[in-house]
């Protein structure tokens, strides 16, 4: 987590509306703390850099840490708003935050892993299968992700592809970042038994089960992966919501699980699905929906008032999705629910 102002502290920090409280030591980030003592908050990358984690300060005083300007602007500070992730209590705090849960039933853990399974399923995606100790179960909602502890100390993320009932080990969906300390080693030295230290699980992603309305699943690339984790859920639990999928990416190939989401569609008839391409070439042979994922849910449904949207992938693709659904299909700020896969150079 992104280093932050020290403070005196113990402060007090109380969400509403729900009233839920908890404190705050000296220098502790808030969102750091409210993971600490299992207060679900929402958040993403807890660097500063993807702004899941913005809400509003009705009371108090904070310092934030290093953070991007397109997660928080000057002017949205200006105007109350606080990256919870790099927010340093220098006083007691009241924030507004609606999506907030009780998540001590899993708690955040560090554990060994083993390398059981890795498949190339696409020029630039590896799917890896993680073993966990078979007596020391990862417990978490579907959607959420781990943290790969690499030797330097340095940390990457990545959700887990499958739902929890489909363990005990996790999924995960690995792109091949050129020069990337951790995707290149996946994509050329990783072998089956490498020990892997991990932490988890971590995030706000997963499926509000206390509502009905329909919902839209927006993944780019492999933003699949948590979209995938909370289909299987709601195929395990009968969850018999309408949803439709859009997934985009740039060419066909990159729509790597393809087949694995039309299998579902046999057993599943609440879900719909709509692959979106934006690079296609001739040789694709491509007759499908064309151009910006997110776009082509407007597209179908101009007023999304009565829907959730759980939105993953990259981080253009998050924003934009999250700016013009409220601004021009009247999607309720509190019914978007989303996971920006920052890289480490979103994060600089």
């Amino acid at each position: 987590m992104t280093a932050a102002p020290a403070s005196a502290g113990p402060f007090q920090i109380t969400v509403q509306p729900s009233g839920r409280a908890f404190s705050s030591e000296g220098g502790e980030a808030i969102l750091e703390a409210a993971i600490r003592q299992g207060v679900g908050m929402p958040y993403g990358c807890k660097d500063g850099a993807c702004g899941s984690c913005k809400c509003r300060k009705l009371e108090g005083t904070v310092v934030h840490g290093p953070h991007q300007a397109k997660a928080l602007s000057a002017e949205e500070e200006a105007n109350g708003l606080i990256l919870t992730c790099c927010a340093v209590p220098q006083s007691d705090i009241v924030l507004e935050s609606r999506q907030v849960t009780d998540e001590s039933a899993f708690p955040v853990r560090k554990m060994p892993s083993r390398v059981s399974a890795m498949e190339k399923v696409s020029h630039d995606v590896m799917i890896v299968k993680l073993q966990l100790p078979a007596n020391d179960t990862l417990r978490y909602h579907a959607g959420q992700y781990i943290e790969f502890i690499l030797r330097d100390g340095a940390r990457r993320s990545y959700s887990m592809a499958n739902a929890p009932h489909n363990g005990p080990g996790v999924e995960l969906h690995i792109r091949h970042m050129p020069g990337g300390k951790f995707t290149d080693h996946v994509f050329t030295a990783m072998k089956e038994k490498e020990i892997m230290r991990v932490e988890g699980p971590f995030g706000s992603f997963f499926l509000r089960e206390d509502s009905d309305k329909p919902m839209i699943l927006l993944a780019s690339g492999t933003g699949f992966a948590p979209i995938k984790s909370l289909i299987e859920h709601m195929q395990f639990k009968g969850i018999q919501r309408h949803a439709t999928l859009y997934w985009g990416g740039r060419r066909p190939g990159d729509l790597y699980m393809d087949a694995w989401v039309r299998e579902r569609l046999a057993e599943m008839p609440n879900l719909k699905y709509v692959p979106v391409i934006s690079n296609a070439l001739p040789d694709d042979n491509w007759t499908g929906r064309t151009g910006f994922v997110h776009k082509a849910v407007m597209e179908d449904h101009p007023d999304l008032s009565g829907h959730q949207v759980y939105a993953c992938g990259a981080p253009i693709v998050v924003d934009s999705a999250r700016a013009e659904y409220s601004a021009r299909a009247r999607l309720p700020a509190e019914e978007f629910f989303a996971d920006s896969f920052t890289t480490e150079a979103d994060k600089h």
